[in-house]
């Protein structure tokens, strides 16, 4: 799908990936003057960004399918200070892991602008370090030629940095300082691509427009920005937040199959309110699947559609492929032994699973070791009802023991119970035998 500059601005409105912008209307007509340079910022506080990221990826493509120039900057700088919390002081990471950081992310989320065969007219990501220009900085330097442009009572004005004046715990001048590097990031953006228009979160929208400020104060010039809301599931929590942890964007961390399962599973009324944000279908497809995700719920048709599209953008078309055939071989709609052990042992991990050492017990062991059921009496009462399964066939005799031929490809053994409860079962390296 492509958007022409003149109609970019509508199709980010009809997805609602707008919040807030500074001159709406002087944004349309400059980005309808030609080629515009624009930038979002990610800041490596960890080793990967997380799905609340995507939403900052979906306005990036948007804008690059309508013609214009990105430029993804990594903060190897700001990363170092971290953007004020409204609880607490910022854990300082020591240089070395964030350098690693910056690279981890950047590798990550190249293909996410990648420029397709069939689109070559499109423009290719710019990717920048902030600290190529913050380290050279002098201490005078930041106080006379950045310093000076800033008002103290604006600076305090901005959310976080109240709330942790208001609190015991109060700011250090570290954090505080953070609004004027994130602002210098667009000035010297603005001075080294002629970049003109910034994107981010709404909570960063201070920061945001303290950039936009100093532009204009410093280069005489009006550029401009806009930021997308904050997502919240329908209970409240964070999104990408699944039982306490977080879902990464690196594959190493958040398998393509967790990934692909945490789309599947939102709650109804988060899909429905988020496949516009976050699909790059047309419109009348999109509101189509809403439609049917209403009519029948049951199917989870926009959920499915968030999965499929979402990890073929972050893991690729083969993981996406793998994933669904997990999901399908799991609960025996598929054979087993089509799974690359790396997948298999992703899904059962993340369905739960158990390490056994020694000598192999029998499934009935096994169906109250992983928790499937709570006694050896119910585990053989269900045997005997035909609700248990090993490796998708159905067990006959609770006390059989798995042989050496029924572990799969890195040692594994999926048992079931009914049809949607599963769990894994791992041999340890060098571990036990089948009878």
């Amino acid at each position: 799908m492509t958007s022409s500059s003149a109609d970019v601005i509508d199709e980010l409105h009809r997805r609602g990936l707008i919040a807030q912008s500074t001159d709406e209307e002087a944004l349309r007509a400059h980005l309808a003057e030609g080629t515009v340079t624009y930038y979002c910022g990610f800041d490596p506080t960890a080793p990967s960004l997380h799905v609340g990221h995507l939403l900052q990826f979906m306005v990036l493509r948007a804008l690059q399918r309508a013609g214009h120039q990105p430029i993804v900057l990594v903060g190897g700088a700001t990363g170092l200070i971290g953007d004020p919390r409204p609880t607490a002081e910022r854990q300082l990471n020591d240089p070395e892991t964030v350098a690693g950081w910056v690279e981890r992310i950047r590798s990550r989320v190249a293909p996410f602008l990648d420029v397709p065969a069939e689109e070559q007219g499109l423009k290719g990501p710019v990717y920048v370090n902030n600290l190529d220009w913050t380290a050279p900085l002098s201490a005078i330097g930041f106080l006379r030629d950045l310093g000076k442009h800033f008002r103290v009572n604006r600076m305090l004005a901005k959310e976080a940095v109240s709330a942790r004046l208001n609190s015991d715990a109060g700011i250090s001048y570290t954090e505080f300082s953070y609004q004027i590097l994130q602002a210098n990031d667009y000035r010297e953006l603005y001075v080294r691509q002629r970049c003109t228009l910034q994107t981010g979160g709404s909570d960063q929208w201070g920061n945001i427009t303290a950039g936009v400020d100093l532009v204009r104060r410093t280069e005489g010039v009006i550029v401009h920005a806009l930021a997308t809301p904050l997502i919240t599931t329908s209970d409240g929590r964070k999104i990408g937040k699944t039982e306490g942890a977080t879902v990464w964007l690196d594959p190493e961390l958040t398998s393509p199959y967790a990934f692909f399962q945490y789309w599947l599973n939102i709650d109804d009324v988060d899909a429905r309110a988020w496949l516009p944000l976050f699909s790059e279908r047309p419109a009348e497809e999109t509101e189509a699947l809403i439609a049917e995700s209403l009519e029948h719920p049951a199917a989870r048709t926009a959920q499915r559609a968030l999965a499929e599209e979402l990890t073929r953008l972050v893991h690729g078309p083969e993981e996406l492929r793998q994933a669904e055939a997990a999901g399908r071989a799991l609960f025996g709609r598929e054979d087993l032994s089509t799974l690359g052990p790396d997948t298999l042992g992703a899904a059962l991990r993340e369905a739960g699973s158990v390490t056994v050492d020694g000598e192999v017990p029998t499934v009935a062991a096994l169906l109250q070791q992983t928790g499937l059921v709570g006694s050896l009496s119910e585990a053989r009462r269900t045997v005997k009802e035909g609700g248990a399964y090993l490796n998708n066939q159905r067990v006959t005799d609770a006390d059989a023991v798995p042989g050496e031929d029924a572990w799969l490809p890195g040692g594994w053994l999926v048992l079931r119970r009914g049809r949607r409860t599963i769990a894994g079962v791992q041999r340890a390296p060098g571990g036990p035998t089948g009878a």
